[in-house]
């Protein structure tokens, strides 16, 4: 592992943009990094589990060197602001859960407004203009906070996942593509991948 932490900028250049939930992962991970006293992850030795799918993901990626291909980002589709990370090496773990008391609202109470507005097309040129300004500022406030005020961060027992597994590759009897042994189904008696498994027809 490497103790180098990226930069913010370096998570906004992965991401594509700045907003608050990119800065709400990059402080989830960052605190996370520190107490289960790890580095930028470089072959599985670090666990993420993350409850969303949210901008904040990609911040985590970044900064843990955790990532789905790898294995070791495992997404669990809860909608929660809440993210899970395993030090392989100690078995140290820490859940970092976003405090029910802190909204972006707190921050600023005019933003939910003007993203409403902004991400249903209805805002003006003015507005939109003033919605990017004042996420600039959550952004950096988000950035400057005590983490211990934006998240619960709790240290936990983990039973350490298995390591990302390579599965062999079998034929479609219906598509003739090549899926995963561990993802294919059987329909009619034949192997066959998931879509092709859940394709359904009266025959008209």
């Amino acid at each position: 592992m490497t103790s180098e932490i990226k930069t913010f900028e370096e998570a906004v250049e992965f991401h594509g943009h700045t907003c608050p939930g990119l800065a709400l992962g990059y402080r989830a991970a960052e605190a996370a990094l520190q107490e289960i006293r790890s580095g930028r992850d470089k072959d599985e030795e670090i666990l993420a589990i993350v409850e969303n799918d949210a901008c904040g993901i990609d911040a985590i990626q970044v900064l843990t060197g955790c990532t789905i291909g790898k294995g070791n980002l495992i997404f669990r589709d809860y909608g929660k602001h809440v993210y899970t990370f395993l030090n392989r090496t100690t078995g140290d773990a820490v859940r970092v859960a976003e405090r029910p008391d802190f909204t972006l609202d707190r921050i600023d109470d005019t933003i939910g407004l003007l993203r409403s507005k902004v991400m249903q097309n209805t805002a003006t040129p003015d507005e939109e203009k003033e919605f990017r300004r004042r996420s600039g500022d959550v952004v950096k406030k988000i950035l400057e906070m005590p983490a211990d005020k934006i998240f619960s961060i709790t240290h936990v027992t983990l039973k350490p996942e298995e390591k990302a597994r390579i599965f062999g590759s079998v034929k479609c009897g219906i598509c003739g593509e090549m899926v995963a042994e561990s993802r294919a189904r059987v329909r009619d008696g034949k192997i066959v991948c998931i879509p092709c498994s859940e394709h359904y027809s009266r025959g008209w």
